[in-house]
């Protein structure tokens, strides 16, 4: 990150008037470039222009548009993985979720940081054991991320996964965490994707795509992202090597049968402070 002011920034924080809220993203340096101090100054603009949480979502999502995927980049900062609790220059799908969910709710770096910690772990101390280290568990029990999938469709009309968590198809574990879970998971076929199902969903939501092939591992969940508009997902793209905004079922008939087995939709919602 550069760590140097730049007076060009500080300027667009005090531009007033006619000028679209949206289109003001667009006149932002972007994230990875700014140091903490620059990025708490930006914060407030964000809450005074977008007061609506998800309006406030969608655009910090959308202002991270172009930065550089790199994957599992989140840590403790303390061993076992002492990489940072929160982070805005790099970022892997579930990194691009959870850093929008905990910088929206905040007015400064630090406060985002605080944020970080009671979205990331179970117990809201920054322990690698008691992070929520797979997507559908997350999904499924996490007030800041509610799973919508069984609303959208019959029930008859859905997939259903039952998987054990963190446990390998040998029965061992998959992570070192001392924790596994049996859950049944519902998610929407290939089938049942389209552009009708999309209008179902609200404006800003998750999505979180299923694998098959993860059973085996103890996983249902292999990529998520934001849907927004009903129409385009915003994610942290390993084939691109960059966050992209994306038609969303362009994207995932990519192939012609879909790159993914099934989708699950999720809520998000603002969490209580700390």
């Amino acid at each position: 990150m550069h760590h140097k002011s730049k007076p060009i920034f500080i300027m667009l924080l005090f531009i007033t008037g006619c000028q679209d809220h949206w289109n003001w993203i667009d006149t932002l340096p972007k994230p990875w470039t700014l140091s903490e101090a620059e990025v708490s100054e930006i914060l407030p603009e964000f809450h005074s222009r977008f007061p609506d949480f998800n309006d406030r979502l969608k655009a910090f999502s959308l202002w991270q548009v172009g930065k550089p995927y790199e994957i599992f980049k989140l840590g403790e900062e303390k061993d076992p993985d002492p990489d940072p609790i929160i982070r805005l220059d790099v970022s892997d799908c579930t990194v691009h979720v959870l850093t929008s969910l905990a910088f929206v709710q905040s007015d400064s770096w630090d406060r985002a940081k605080d944020n970080m910690i009671l979205i990331h772990y179970k117990d809201h101390q920054p322990d690698f054991k008691s992070r929520w280290h797979f997507t559908s568990d997350r999904i499924s029990s996490h007030p800041g991320t509610v799973d919508i999938t069984k609303t959208l469709l019959p029930i008859e009309n859905l997939k259903r996964a039952n998987v054990t968590l963190n446990q390998k198809e040998n029965g061992e574990e998959l992570l070192d965490l001392n924790w596994e879970r049996e859950v049944e998971t519902h998610y929407v076929p290939n089938n049942e994707l389209s552009p009708n199902l999309l209008k179902k969903l609200p404006g800003v939501c998750g999505a979180a795509f299923v694998k098959k092939s993860l059973f085996e591992l103890g996983i249902i969940i292999g990529h998520e992202g934001m849907l927004i508009d009903n129409q385009f997902l915003v994610h942290a793209s390993s084939t691109t090597g960059e966050t992209v905004k994306t038609d969303f079922l362009s994207y995932y008939f990519s192939e012609p049968e879909g790159i993914f087995d099934g989708v699950m939709f999720y809520e998000f919602r603002p969490m209580d402070p700390l």
